[in-house]
């Protein structure tokens, strides 16, 4: 047992060193920070000039570019090219699997800048944790947005608590969300102003959930090194709501 824990702290030393070496310029010198531009592709200059603030306000105006119909082109062709031999990302989000509300397009960015976990309704488990965990600390990821979205099948079928299959585990995660809200009307999926309220409630228990069950993003996030933020998209709109 001793010598297994003696293994895996070596593991998580070398795991952030890898990421300490990512963060450094072609030399191993100290990188030199530039500006963000939208549409350009994010590089570890770019990246080091990013606060997470930043990485939020630049998510805010790519999606005011988006639901307003005026989103950047952007060149996925040379934005390959220039991250194949790294990654540089502004910002993770955990976002649904709903067709409708994919992180790059509600935010019109580019290949390279966003980390982007899916799954139905939008919550967390130790494998996601994880996920982000190497994202800000080993990869740079300044900022972690919990992106729900209006007329969620998932919160739905929690509303209505429907079993079936692999689908009733991951439903059981959102109850929680539905158990705290409170409404005058009907607790089930047709009472659409219910929904609404148990998609928000849910939101803002998955970022709480994130940092009871992640230390490691919890300590960064104190530390002011990165943001965990909520979100709403409205599938009608296209405009996201922050928390």
């Amino acid at each position: 047992m001793k010598h297994s824990k003696i293994f895996q702290a070596l593991a998580l030393s070398t795991f952030i060193a890898i990421g300490s070496v990512h963060a450094a310029d072609d030399h191993g010198g100290e990188v030199k920070p530039q500006p963000y531009v939208a549409g350009k592709t994010v590089t570890k200059a770019v990246q080091a000039s990013i606060t997470p603030e930043k990485a939020i306000e630049i998510l805010k105006a790519g999606n005011q570019r988006f639901a307003s119909g005026k989103s950047i082109k952007q060149d996925y062709k040379k934005q390959v090219q220039q991250t194949a031999l790294g990654q540089y990302p502004l910002a993770s989000v955990v976002a649904c699997i709903d067709s409708r509300s994919a992180p790059e397009q509600v935010f019109n960015t580019g290949v390279g800048e966003i980390f982007d976990a899916r799954v139905a309704g939008n919550t967390v488990n130790e494998d996601i944790l994880g996920s982000l965990e190497y994202a800000a600390k080993v990869a740079g990821s300044r900022a972690i947005v919990v992106l729900g979205h209006t007329s969620c099948g998932a919160i739905k079928g929690a509303c209505d608590n429907v079993k079936m299959g692999n689908l009733t585990g991951l439903l059981d995660k959102l109850m929680p969300a539905v158990n705290a809200t409170k409404t005058d009307g009907d607790r089930n999926s047709k009472n659409h102003a219910f929904v609404h309220d148990v998609t928000e409630e849910n939101i803002k228990l998955t970022v709480q959930k994130i940092r009871d069950m992640s230390p490691i993003l919890k300590e960064m996030e104190e530390q002011g090194k990165i943001k965990i933020v909520g979100a709403m998209y409205d599938v009608a709109t296209a405009k996201v709501t922050w928390y």
